[in-house]
């Protein structure tokens, strides 16, 4: 795909080269077909936007489990009017963080994050973009933002959220490791709480992607986990430093971090993004219990002092990575050796 030339037949989009994409209530699903299992919600919705593209919700494409699923398919039929949509009232705590469980389907507003980039009118592409959150904190800061995720589900509710709210943002499923840009297409590159479920070949992969796609002195913000957080380094002993598969975490330590970075996008540095736990935002805290207001309000008095104590970020659960891509960023074709991640 790479960026190959498009025109519009009807529902369909169609390539140079002959290859059909399905466009689903405006969407465009830009899907190939897949066996990777850890990737499985690519064929689920390359197959759905195929064989069921008059469906609504396809709820069976966000990556629920079997009961949640249930909850929420009860949730379609009684509730569809309700404040906050059923799908994202369903995919809160898998795209905010464990402090959401206990709102998992009962989620009284749609939480919209402060996204940590100046105003600019820039391109924006949100890698992984789920339901939209991040897509539409950026298109408040005036990016012209796309963005692009493997589940079909979420990538709907997104596009219902943003015309709900009157925010332009544009929509496309697809996939980190295939995306469906040419060369050189945005100025800036985000992503949060995505790349840290890949694989360490996939991850570097998909930072090459990114590069490949960003303008040149264009920008990279990614989120990923640290292996020396608090929270974190408690999940990897919980594992008794297993290896893991599939749509699991995996921890970086900050050396490994940024010369994973270094060697497929550019030079870069590392910021804090929060304490005790991955997701944690400032802006979900109204609607938390008090208790998870006080974990707040520690990250953020911690993200505080590390402006002041760098080292303090060693030991930060979340970081963003920033990278920049120069003349002398190395090429997204010429993969270098990658480095460990912790289990």
């Amino acid at each position: 795909m790479n960026g190959d030339a498009l025109r519009v037949d009807g529902e369909w989009l169609i390539s140079t080269k002959g290859e059909r994409y399905p466009i689903i209530q405006g969407v465009p699903v830009l899907l190939v077909e897949t066996n990777d299992p850890t990737l499985w919600v690519v064929s689920a919705s390359y197959n759905a936007a195929r064989d069921n593209s008059n469906d609504v919700y396809h709820e069976d494409t966000i990556g629920c489990g079997p009961v949640e699923l249930g909850r929420l398919r009860d949730k379609l039929k009684s509730d569809k009017d309700a404040n906050v949509d059923p799908v994202i009232a369903s995919l809160v705590a898998a795209t905010g963080g464990h402090l959401y469980l206990d709102l998992v389907g009962a989620l009284p507003e749609v939480p919209i994050p402060n996204i940590r980039l100046s105003e600019s009118a820039g391109s924006l592409l949100d890698i992984g973009c789920n339901w939209g959150r991040w897509s539409i904190a950026a298109a408040r800061k005036g990016r012209t933002v796309v963005g692009i995720d493997p589940s079909l589900g979420a990538v709907l509710a997104a596009k219902r959220l943003a015309d709900k709210l009157g925010v332009d943002a544009q929509f496309i499923v697809g996939d980190a490791l295939r995306l469906p840009f040419a060369a050189g297409t945005f100025d800036t590159v985000f992503s949060y709480s995505v790349l840290q479920h890949f694989s360490r070949e996939d991850c570097a992969a998909a930072i090459r992607e990114a590069a490949r796609v960003s303008a040149l002195d264009g920008s990279l913000m990614v989120q990923m986990p640290n292996a020396f957080g608090l929270r974190s380094s408690y999940h990897i002993a919980r594992r008794r430093c297993r290896s893991v598969s599939g749509f699991a975490v995996r921890y970086y330590t900050p050396r490994n971090l940024s010369r994973m970075f270094a060697d497929n996008y550019g030079a870069n540095r590392l910021e804090v993004d929060g304490y005790f736990g991955l997701g944690i935002q400032p802006s979900d805290r109204r609607l938390l219990s008090p208790f998870k207001r006080r974990v707040i309000d520690a990250s953020e008095f911690l993200r505080g002092v590390a402006r002041w104590l760098p080292g303090l970020k060693y030991i930060a659960d979340s970081l963003y990575v920033h990278a920049q891509k120069t003349a002398a960023s190395p090429s997204a074709s010429s993969p270098p050796p990658l480095p460990p991640a912790a289990p």
